[in-house]
């Protein structure tokens, strides 16, 4: 008997009457856009998390292909159709994109971009509110910057000659040669020290375990990691690491997510399985889609709307278990998407301890859609590269925690000082030096250390993501 697919089932009301009729002939738009725009369209309707709240995605909104297509020709660029079509924008939804190249997409998600390797933070010059200028937060090993000697702490103002200011730092920094000069304090300004450095942007594979070391204190046996990206492409290495810690014998263990924007849901299960060990077949966390899709999971496949803490990986490597009780956290305002769930899940199972500040607040998760007969990436219209990475679903533990729109608040508040950095893996960097102390002692001050300056926040939407693959779930896909 053939299977049936969820595109069939959930849009039922939409689809049987789309898929009878046949486009028009006479378009407004090139056939190629309103071929582009009904995916977009078909797409959202089918999975976007929100889409209730969307007048224009409601299953009874058209009537006909007919009518769906005079809707399609009044957006000649896909991208306008797709904004349009999301739930207040950059209030409720600010993690939503479209791209026009998923070839690009597919490397991004595997670690894969074009960049020098240097990894920086904006904040405007004392005094102004228009003045920017830029901090090196770390640089990414074998890379242009690493190359050019750019450490982290590093300052600079002007990139190619022109000053950075809120209106132009985007563009200067999305050009593929970066010259920077770098820059000093002198009291409250800066200046320019005449040490300029040519950077020259390349396509980069970097690898998310950036720290790795067992530190010895006076009572434990610390494990560290400092880890930058939940990217799958690096599954078996990180499994490495945490069978590394288990052949030194920790008993405690800080994991560093202070720069770690998110990644696959799936890195975040075999992670905190492996921190723990103890909790195999429980639940790790829970998935909610918009009411009409869950409901239909709930009927058909329940199983798949949680994930549990496993003992092996997909691949069939077992995983490495520390066993371990708690766990010591940093994060800032960039841990964001799965980082924040990693901690949001683990919390009702073992002692969670999180230092630093505030994380980004991000509990949704994504999926790449192509236009394919199921969405998936099998089957693609060759006629276009156009992909959508739209949120679909929200992350809660166990306990139905999740809504953290402010982000996760630490447990013991310390900031990074631009002017005081420290220099990462260094036992007197202050946020590594906080966490051992509180690993020893179990006490510290909770000290409000107000940060000189406010960081500007510049990442693109890509930027923070946590997302799901098609693959992750093992449901029926419609056949041609």
């Amino acid at each position: 008997m053939r299977s049936i697919s969820i595109k069939k089932i959930i849009i039922i009301s939409l689809l049987l009457t789309l898929q009878a009729c046949q486009k028009q002939e006479a378009y407004q738009i090139d056939k190629q856009t309103l071929e582009i725009n009904d995916f977009v369209y078909k797409a959202l309707n089918t999975f976007y998390l929100w889409k209730d709240e969307v007048p224009d995605l409601a299953d009874r909104r058209f009537s006909s292909q007919s009518q769906l297509n005079n809707y399609l020709q009044t957006y000649n660029d896909p991208e306008a159709l797709f904004e349009n079509l999301l739930y207040k924008r950059g209030e409720v939804d600010r993690w939503s994109w479209i791209v026009s190249d998923y070839q690009a997409l597919m490397q991004m998600f595997q670690g894969i971009t074009k960049t020098t390797g240097m990894h920086i933070g904006l904040v405007y010059e004392p005094g102004s509110s228009t003045q920017i200028f830029a901090y090196v937060k770390y640089v990414t090993y074998n890379s242009p910057a690493e190359a050019q000697g750019v450490h982290r702490g590093d300052l600079f103002r002007k990139i190619n000659g022109e000053y950075l200011n809120i209106n132009n730092y985007r563009d200067l920094l999305s050009q593929d040669v970066l010259s920077i000069e770098l820059a000093q304090w002198n009291g409250n300004t800066l200046s320019e020290t005449g040490q300029i450095l040519n950077l020259q942007k390349v396509v980069l594979a970097e690898n998310p375990i950036y720290i790795k070391q067992v530190i010895q204190t006076t009572s434990h046996k610390v494990g560290y990691l400092m880890y930058n990206g939940f990217v799958s492409q690096y599954d078996e290495q990180l499994n490495d690491v945490f069978g590394y810690f288990n052949s030194q014998q920790i008993d405690r263990l800080i994991i560093d997510l202070r720069y770690n924007p998110g990644g696959s849901v799936q890195t975040l299960q075999y992670m905190a399985s492996m921190i723990t060990g103890q909790f195999t077949g429980q639940t790790l966390l829970k998935y909610q889609w918009h009411n009409q899709l869950n409901r239909w999971m709930q009927d058909n496949y329940p199983q798949q709307l949680r994930r549990l803490f496993v003992s092996q990986m997909r691949n069939g490597q077992s995983i490495n278990h520390l066993q371990l009780n708690q766990v010591v956290f940093i994060t800032t305002k960039n841990s964001a998407s799965a980082s924040e769930s990693l901690i949001n899940c683990l919390k009702p199972y073992i002692n969670v301890t999180q230092i630093g500040t505030e994380t980004h607040g991000k509990y949704t998760a994504s999926v790449t859609l192509f236009d394919s007969p199921d969405f998936s990436g099998a089957n693609v219209n060759p006629h276009h590269k156009w992909a959508l990475q739209p949120i679909v679903l929200k992350v809660s533990n166990i306990r139905n925690e999740s809504d953290f729109i402010h982000g996760l608040s630490p447990d013991i508040y310390q900031s990074e000082d631009y002017f005081n950095l420290g220099q990462l893996g260094d036992l007197s960097e202050p946020l590594l030096q906080k966490s051992l102390n509180y690993v020893e002692n179990q006490t510290v001050a909770n000290r409000f250390n107000k940060l000189h300056l406010e960081e500007i926040e510049y990442h693109t939407l890509q930027h923070y993501n946590m997302y799901v693959n098609f693959d992750d779930f093992e449901w029926p896909h419609l056949n041609k």
